[in-house]
């Protein structure tokens, strides 16, 4: 690599604004026993709620992403405030995540929260969307099993298999078989399916499983397939899916210079009109941004003034891609161009440099690896640059990653 390539930590982290506020990226168990410290939750009769599908889980319409919360006191005052369902990986902060929650939920009754937790099987070839031989179905229970032991729990409400890169993957059978294990051992009640790619698709191939009872999918006003999404998130609920909404912020922001923010709770609003959408987890990383979320989940009505924003930031670019992966048959190398703009956006929208280079690196590709293409073929319905975000994103190839942990 060459001099004015090398990256030192001052250029880089004040090129990717690490120093920005961050955004709304939003019965008892045998055994433990309740602690005096424990605080009443606030009775909130005004708190919308909405069942999940055939699971008969009844939610708010807003609950917690906690991937990128690392304070347990705000995951304490969202339970305090009615939240009732955490979300988290087996991946999220290397693990970390987690065990936090292990750690904070020993002092709550396990009937006073619902909690997912997701593992994404290794071998997903990111090009074509399916799984080598790597992904087995002992892989997948041995970091289930990680998992439990990290959250130290009996059980989770949904175990999700995560992120899944087609519809072949999604009803991968090694991985089904592991995930109806599961379930039958009485460590997961339900199983799902998280997506952020070819969503329809995906849906549809959840509904054709016969197997998931919850999908977690990416629904925000800056998809150019609403109305696709919409009859695909209908087509499920009436087969009984529950539907949990994620990356309702599109980005958070429009521009990588974090001058012109998505109106965060106006998007979240906009997701929570469609009825079929049983909840929503923003993760939100603050507790003005849990205030911001209560609120919504007493009155997700939006104003005049949301639905202006909404309308007009549709026609805007902002820092979220849509996923529709046209990109990848125009580049000349298929590169894997959805999810190298997906760290991007993790590292300029949402500030999140560990999440960024966990993906990048599993991609396994050299620092920018459009250096020997003379001229960029792709094209991008959303009017991004792509040559230029990965050129600056991939940057962080190259970063040790205790560098950024």
């Amino acid at each position: 690599m060459e001099k004015q390539s090398k990256l030192n930590r001052r250029g880089f982290l004040k090129s990717s604004v690490i120093g920005a506020t961050g955004i709304v990226v939003g019965q008892n168990v045998l055994g433990r026993t309740t602690k005096t410290n424990i605080p009443e939750e606030e009775k909130n009769e005004k708190i919308i709620y909405r069942t999940l599908g055939k699971t008969g889980i009844k939610l708010p319409i807003v609950n917690m992403g906690v991937m990128r919360a690392d304070n347990p006191n705000l995951v304490k005052a969202a339970l305090k405030k009615g939240i009732k369902h955490l979300d988290t990986a087996h991946g999220y902060q290397g693990g970390r995540n987690e065990e936090m929650l292990g750690k904070l939920l020993m002092d709550y009754p396990r009937d006073l929260y619902t909690i997912a937790t997701k593992i994404h099987q290794p071998g997903l070839d990111r090009k074509t969307g399916l799984y080598s031989d790597e992904a087995t179905e002992e892989t997948f229970l041995n970091m289930f099993e990680i998992s439990m032991k990290r959250l130290n729990l009996e059980y989770v409400d949904i175990l999700f298999h995560h992120m899944p890169g087609s519809r072949e993957s999604t009803l991968h059978e090694p991985t089904l078989n592991a995930m109806k294990k599961v379930k039958k051992s009485g460590k997961a009640k339900f199983l799902g399916v998280s997506t952020h790619n070819r969503e329809p698709e995906m849906i549809q191939a959840a509904i054709d499983s016969g197997v998931y009872d919850v999908v977690l999918v990416a629904y925000n006003f800056k998809q150019d397939n609403v109305e696709e999404m919409n009859e695909a998130i209908d087509k499920a609920a009436k087969a009984g899916l529950g539907i949990i909404a994620m990356k309702t912020m599109a980005g958070g922001f429009y521009d990588k210079e974090r001058q012109h923010p998505v109106n965060t709770k106006a998007a979240l609003k906009w997701a929570l009109q469609n009825p079929n959408v049983h909840t929503a987890i923003p993760g939100f990383t603050s507790f003005d941004h849990l205030e911001e979320s209560f609120s919504i989940m007493e009155n997700p009505e939006l104003t005049n003034e949301e639905k202006e924003h909404i309308k007009k930031g549709e026609s805007l670019v902002s820092l979220y891609c849509k996923g529709c992966r046209e990109c990848v048959e125009q580049c000349t190398k298929t590169l894997p161009v959805p999810d190298l703009m997906r760290a991007y956006m993790y590292t300029y929208g949402y500030s999140n440099l560990e999440k960024a280079h966990q993906l990048l690196v599993s991609l396994d590709l050299p620092e920018n690896p459009c250096t020997d293409c003379r001229e960029c073929t792709v094209n991008c319905t959303s009017g991004f640059n792509v040559a230029e975000k990965i050129k600056d994103v991939s940057r962080l190839i190259e970063v040790p990653e205790d560098f950024i942990a």
